[in-house]
């Protein structure tokens, strides 16, 4: 974290729900941010229809917006207005970068998503290139994430939550208690550090990176640990999406307890539709519900973890014989949960549905965005050789055997709750 350079600072939490609800707050009602085309399958097409004047018009409508709220928050937190306006459109360069490899129609195919790419571009350039401490410094990760999350609230609806069905979300019940509390007590076991605990048992047992995120912003973690995490998950995701679907078909499951396993086992949502439909249509429903019901535990679950670790971790000098006062807990328990639990109420349960059809598209977007930076960010922040050292080996084996168990037990719940 950089030092501030002004007296005038709100805290960084309340600033991204400032930022957040601002910018729900226009697409509802004043400016709805279209869409840019990423999405491309040929020469001609990237021609035309990325790099086609409408589009570039778009895309620099998109920078602007982005900078304009960048700006904003930068300034609020008390960081340097200058160096992020100066920094901030290579950071937004290299994730379009990002977003017009993932659009190629080849790796669409493959389900990679752009944070992927925006996180290796990242890393290619933070451990090949020299760059500025000045530069460093005014990358926004934790601002970018935290606005991503608050925004990823809008789509966290509860009439779906429905819809996914009382066994789908009992498996993801069963299998995010169970799983998370075994790869935590193995990380206390291995002696694994807590921010690396909590960021490993989200990501295994929940929804993957997204939930990576989401912990290390409730914990306030480090981003190199983020990136490190988000690495095995990205890592272990292809080799699972390939394999499993082999492994069901050789043992002639069904496709509905296939589809419980791959969606309950495979941390990211595209790699869970792209095993899913290596199987079948049925396989493909059910394994994108349990996963959409896992998903949906991840602010239960954020919320859980930010009231444990502020509980339990962060303790003042001054408290250090005895338990936080409530009063402690709410000054530093994380107040983007609450953002990203207030949105997904609002969008619930006040929101008309036209309405939230109407701009679910660019809320989606925007979402998108602000990951794909975030993840540029850390990447440019991140010396990759931390991640291969000696230390990291611990933490590496830890997930690999959690994810192991995630695959076993979540098989054995599909068979009880899916099997025939």
């Amino acid at each position: 974290m950089s030092q501030n350079t002004k007296q005038f600072a709100i805290h960084e939490d309340w600033t991204v729900v400032i930022l957040g609800f601002l910018i729900i707050g226009l697409s509802l009602s004043v400016f709805l941010l279209p869409v840019p085309v990423f999405k491309w399958a040929n020469y001609a097409e990237l021609v035309e229809d990325v790099f086609g004047y409408v589009n570039l018009k778009i895309v620099l409508q998109q920078f602007i917006y982005l900078t304009t709220i960048g700006t904003l928050g930068t300034f609020l937190i008390g960081k340097s207005v200058k160096n992020f306006l100066l920094g901030f459109p290579a950071v937004y360069v290299l994730t379009v970068v990002a977003l017009t490899i993932a659009g190629n129609g080849q790796v669409k195919a493959l389900n990679l998503e752009a944070v992927i790419f925006s996180l290796f571009i990242g890393l290619f350039i933070g451990n090949f290139f020299t760059l500025p401490t000045w530069f460093r410094a005014a990358l926004s990760t934790e601002l970018f994430v935290k606005i991503g999350l608050i925004l990823l609230g809008t789509s966290v609806i509860f009439s779906d939550i429905l819809k996914a069905g009382f066994l789908g979300l009992m498996q993801a019940l069963v299998v995010v208690v169970s799983v998370w509390y075994f790869a935590f007590w193995l990380c206390k076991k291995l002696k694994v550090d807590d921010e690396l605990t909590m960021m490993i048992s989200s990501a295994v047992s929940i929804c993957g990176v997204s939930a990576a995120i989401a912990t290390s912003g409730a914990i306030k973690g480090d981003s190199k640990k983020l990136s490190y995490v988000i690495s095995m998950v990205l890592i272990t995701a292809i080799p699972m999406m390939i394999f499993m679907p082999i492994i069901a078909k050789y043992f002639n499951f069904s496709e509905e307890v296939t589809g419980a396993w791959l969606g309950g086992s495979i941390d990211t949502t595209g790699a869970v539709v792209a095993s899913g439909s290596l199987v079948g249509e049925t396989a493909l429903k059910i394994s994108t519900i349990v996963k959409f019901s896992q998903n949906v535990l991840l602010g239960i679950a954020a919320f859980a973890i930010s009231i444990y670790w502020t509980y339990t971790k962060n303790k003042s000098s001054e408290v250090i014989e005895s338990k936080p006062t409530l009063r402690i807990i709410w000054e530093r328990f994380p107040k983007f949960v609450i953002g990203f639990i207030t949105a997904s109420l609002v969008f619930s349960f006040l929101v008309p549905i036209e309405i939230r059809d109407a701009t679910k598209d660019s809320l989606k977007n925007l979402q998108s965005i602000w990951f794909a930076l975030a993840f540029t960010s850390i990447g440019l922040e991140t010396n990759f050789k931390d991640l291969l050292n000696s230390n990291s080996k611990k933490p590496f084996y830890v997930f690999l055997i959690a994810q192991t168990f995630n695959v076993i037990i979540t098989l054995i719940i599909a068979f009880i709750l899916f099997g025939k």
